[in-house]
């Protein structure tokens, strides 16, 4: 009995060799149905040239949990065989202690590479993915799917990806329509396409703008041969991209993205005070600009008091523009061609609030001022300097990313500039034109 158990278990094992050699994509389908622990058993068995080529017929997920379970000498000699791309993609849907250890078995140089694959570059999709992602071959039926899915110890899914027998990504399936199949249905029978993905290393805001566009709740996430790296979940990516932008809204005025509500009085000096001496230096420029207009200001004193309120208009209606302009940048809404377009729009906007505001302000200054000059005056100032300033919100971020610059970082501090000048040049310059309108003090 003993002999005929022998004879049967070598027996099994040249079948299962023969099975894995000549039908490789067959095998991974009947190995993606069985529990993992088994499926790494018969895999622990083979050569590692047979190991490799029904190893890179295996869907992402299974592969993952087959991986751990192999011995660590099948594993890493494993892991050598396959190009850095590929290993750097397994390796990084394995938890951080279990991704180290792999990597501290191999060679030095294959580390070092596949480790580099793994530090996606700030602000890129690979930052922000979730690695444990479900993909089935398209060809397997629902039967065979839900009996993976149990292997898999899911907690919560909404839709599978499914891949090609290449193992390129094609198609998803809803959960919903897998609980209502029949059982030998295939999944490709009930799939649906998909309507978009991104690049591990496209810019997260690629992933934001196809999200909206879309309304997308989720967005698959693909490596550099094409295969399915990982899932960006939308809720994630706005969750980061609202602190993206909080922090935006600080470096704008001269705040360190590194400082914090409880950062010592020091740190914040030191990343603050930087810029406000770069600050200081453009309000001497602003200063300088009243300063030409100084014998005006001299024989129309009420001119002095106007002064704040046309800088003040110009700087609210540039702040305005920079904002919206920021924020489309930011999340992809517009690029750097469109600048033409966003310009006219803020210029026109700013040219009807301009008017408006012209009215009201030139109505309150004739009521103080009994002077149709001088209403006149802050009247045509308010038009010209907020018409300036729009267009300048517009167009200094645009100009700051074509010439490769963070717009968060400077674009604030150049804005006001431009909008104080802007006013203080508007409203005095066509005070001096219109001089022979205005009392004497």
């Amino acid at each position: 009995m003993a002999e005929a158990l022998a004879i049967d278990s070598v027996s099994l094992a040249v079948l299962n060799r023969a099975f894995l050699q000549n039908f490789p994509r067959d095998a991974a389908r009947k190995l993606e149905t069985m529990q993992p622990e088994d499926a790494a058993d018969i895999l622990a068995e083979q050569p590692i040239k047979i190991l490799r080529t029904v190893w890179n017929r295996l869907a992402p997920g299974v592969a993952d949990s087959i991986l751990i379970r192999l011995p660590e000498k099948v594993a890493v000699e494993l892991l050598m065989t396959l190009d850095a791309s590929p290993c750097a993609t397994l390796l990084g849907r394995l938890g951080s202690k279990q991704q180290t250890q792999f990597l501290e078995q191999l060679p030095a140089s294959a580390a070092k590479e596949i480790r580099e694959l793994l530090e996606y570059p700030d602000a890129t999709v690979g930052r922000l993915m979730d690695t444990r992602v479900i993909a089935f071959n398209e060809k397997i039926t629902v039967r065979e799917a839900l009996l993976q899915l149990r292997n898999q110890n899911l907690e919560e899914l909404h839709h599978l990806y499914l891949l090609s027998d290449d193992m390129r990504l094609q198609s998803q399936v809803f959960i919903q329509r897998l609980a209502l199949a029949n059982d030998d249905q295939t999944l490709a029978s009930l799939a649906t396409p998909i309507r978009a993905f991104v690049s591990v290393l496209e810019p997260s805001e690629e992933a934001i703008e196809k999200l909206n566009k879309f309304n997308l709740d989720n967005l698959p996430v693909i490596d550099a041969n094409d295969m399915l790296a990982g899932v960006i979940h939308g809720k994630d990516l706005i969750d980061a991209f609202k602190a993206e932008l909080a922090s935006d809204m600080g470096t704008m005025v001269g705040v360190s993205k590194d400082e914090r509500a409880l950062s010592s009085a020091w740190f914040a000096v030191k990343k603050r005070l930087p810029w406000l001496q770069i600050n200081l230096l453009t309000a001497f420029l602003a200063a300088a600009v009243v300063g030409i207009f100084e014998d005006t200001i001299a024989r129309y004193t009420a001119l002095a008091i106007l002064l704040p309120i046309a800088a003040g208009q110009s700087g609210n209606t540039g702040a305005q523009a920079l904002a919206v302009t920021m924020r489309g940048l930011t999340l992809r809404e517009i690029t750097v061609r469109h600048w033409l377009r966003v310009t006219l729009k803020e210029a026109g906007a700013a040219l009807i609030n301009g008017i408006s505001i012209a009215i009201t302000c030139g109505l309150g200054v004739y009521l103080w001022s009994q002077s149709f000059g001088l209403a006149l005056i802050i009247a045509l100032a308010m038009v010209s300097s907020m018409t300036i300033a729009a267009v300048s919100g517009a167009l200094v971020p645009i100009v700051l990313k074509r010439m490769g610059q963070d717009p968060a970082l400077s674009a604030s501090i150049i804005l006001t500039t431009v909008t104080d000048i802007a006013g203080f040049m508007s409203f005095l310059g066509i005070a001096t034109l219109l001089s022979s309108m205005l009392e004497a003090a």
